[in-house]
């Protein structure tokens, strides 16, 4: 049998080296990489910040336990049948039993009662005095950044001065000042030496915000500067606030009890957990649980709070939020 020439023998191509022709591609494969989804509508900035919120475990957390602490402050009768301005002299400084779970005071008082009651205190006085704060500086803080000029100079000025004042030493003053110290007068005075900081803050976002492109074209089609402040600027500017006033709650009721514990506060009828640690010094060493119980349950208010605050941060900030 005869074999071929070499030179007439014909180069079949590997299947590797066999390129298909642009035009007999695939439709679908280009389809699949370009397609887009046009029928759902953009997020929200909220929207998204709600759904980072839902994902943080630190959020959880901290609401979880805000919400227990809710719940014990509006109905504290659920937990204890004690009274806690009940103070058995027989039943003086006992230890924990089934009757009272945290044991009694000096003065006969049950432990477990004043803890679950002062939460009411300290929670509403907390949570007044944000809000009240939060409207001074808020504000004031978005006419300063609005209107500017003169107007701006001088209630950055005002800031300033009530700035240089400590929020404490402030409210000693005014609290020695004063006839007699109740719930309304303490969130009053912690009012009205805490607006700054959400002054200085609003200030701030408002500047930002008032020269975006949107505004402008409100106040180009002729709006009204006051509805352009109430409608476009303000809501785009109240994320940082927000975040403010919710770390700032966990700083008033620090506050409220630290005046109470210096005895310039609420009075001594008044069921304050800054009250039963200043009662509660006496017996540190003999009973330190005493102080340990009110002082943790301020801990873990405190620290749910700000907890909170920093989750919320974390979701409004474009820049700290995981993509």
């Amino acid at each position: 049998m005869r074999s071929e020439p070499r030179h007439s023998r014909t180069l079949r191509p590997s299947a590797e080296h066999v390129v298909a022709p642009l035009d007999e591609t695939p439709l679908g494969a280009v389809d699949a990489v370009d397609a887009v989804d046009t029928t759902s509508a953009p997020r929200s900035m909220w929207a998204e910040a709600g759904r980072s919120l839902i994902r943080n475990p630190v959020f959880v957390i901290s609401a979880v336990l805000i919400l227990i602490i809710l719940v014990i402050a509006a109905f504290p009768s659920l937990f204890t049948s004690q009274d806690p301005n009940y103070g058995d002299i027989t039943a003086s400084n006992q230890p924990p039993s089934g009757e009272h779970p945290f044991g009694t005071t000096r003065q006969g008082y049950d432990v477990l009662a004043r803890v679950l009651y002062g939460t009411r205190t300290s929670v509403m006085v907390g949570f007044f005095t944000m809000i009240l704060a939060t409207l001074i500086g808020g504000i004031l803080g978005a006419l300063a950044g609005y209107v500017g000029g003169i107007f701006d100079a001088v209630l950055s000025r005002i800031t300033d001065i009530f700035f240089a004042i400590p929020l404490i030493l402030g409210a000693i003053v005014i609290a020695n000042r004063a006839d007699s110290m109740n719930v309304p007068m303490v969130i009053l005075v912690l009012g009205v030496f805490g607006w700054t900081n959400v002054a200085r803050i609003m200030r701030g976002s408002v500047i930002s915000v008032k020269n975006q492109d949107f505004v402008t074209a409100s106040t180009a089609l002729g709006a009204n500067p006051v509805i352009n402040l109430v409608k476009h600027v303000v809501p785009n500017a109240i994320a940082p606030v927000i975040v403010t006033a919710t770390v700032n709650l966990g700083v008033y009721i620090v506050a409220e009890a630290t005046l109470s514990f210096l005895g310039v506060g609420l009075p001594s009828a008044s069921v304050s957990w800054g009250g039963d640690i200043s009662d509660a010094q006496p017996a540190l060493r003999t009973q330190p649980m005493m102080l340990f119980y009110p002082s943790m349950a301020l801990a873990i208010t405190v620290l749910s709070f700000i907890m909170l605050g920093d989750a919320v941060r974390d979701a409004l900030d474009p820049k700290a939020r995981k993509r």
